[in-house]
């Protein structure tokens, strides 16, 4: 004769297990803590976060020492000798471990902002500028580079400069021969402001940016802030 054992039904979460309350409903939810992990799972409803940035794990303490053989590791003098190495490698791997953000104008050290404007042809990056403007120069210039010397390039600069809508008119274009005008070099910008820059660095940017034969004229806020067409009359 056989016998079934009886269902034990759902389980029930302990009086005293853990509670958590959300955001979102204001409601305590319980969590379900591993009777030996001890490491609560996520509650039924919550929304779990996935793709999170990660980043390297730490580097064990004793990542050299350890691979001694096991009879030299029992010596008190190799585990020490090692341990010189041991340092001097782990400040070398540190910085290779960070080789991937040097070229990331967000994070980069400050001394390394004008090498990369160096790469790509910029010479307005200058260290007596604050940091946060270096890093704004190199970043927009860098997002244009693609399409420099062009209307779109230059407006996605001036507006990564001033923070707000750019207009840009020039003498550009496309004609059939014979039809094209006599004057094309120019080129007419109004921004409403130039966002946390001075106008003398904005146009100094901005001068760096347009070609050199083009003429120049900037309007800020319906003000004329810089016009190279009388200049050049």
């Amino acid at each position: 004769m056989t016998t079934t054992p009886a269902d034990p039904g759902p389980a029930s979460v302990p009086a005293d297990a853990p509670t958590v309350t959300t955001a979102a409903t204001g409601g305590a939810l319980a969590l379900h803590v591993h009777p030996v992990v001890g490491v609560p799972a996520a509650p039924s409803g919550a929304p779990v976060r996935r793709g999170l940035r990660v980043g390297r794990p730490p580097r064990h303490p004793r990542w050299l020492v350890d691979q001694l053989p096991v009879g030299m590791a029992e010596q008190d003098f190799f585990v020490r000798f090692v341990g010189i190495f041991q340092e001097l490698a782990s400040t070398l791997l540190d910085d290779a471990d960070l080789v991937e953000h040097v070229a990331d104008a967000t994070v980069t050290p400050v001394p390394m902002l004008q090498a990369l404007a160096g790469w790509i042809g910029v010479d307005s990056v200058d260290a007596s500028l604050p940091e946060d403007l270096q890093r704004l120069i190199v970043r927009s210039s860098a997002r244009s580079l693609a399409r420099r010397g062009t209307v779109d390039g230059l407006r996605e600069f001036v507006q990564m400069l001033s923070g707000g809508p750019a207009t840009i008119d020039d003498g550009g274009g496309v004609w059939r021969e014979g039809d094209a005008p006599r004057d094309v070099a120019w080129v007419r910008i109004e921004v409403r402001s130039t966002g946390h820059l001075t106008d003398q660095e904005f146009i100094a940017l901005l001068r760096d940016e347009v070609p050199a034969h083009v003429r120049v004229e900037l309007w800020v806020a319906g003000r004329r802030a810089l016009s190279t067409v009388e200049d050049d009359r």
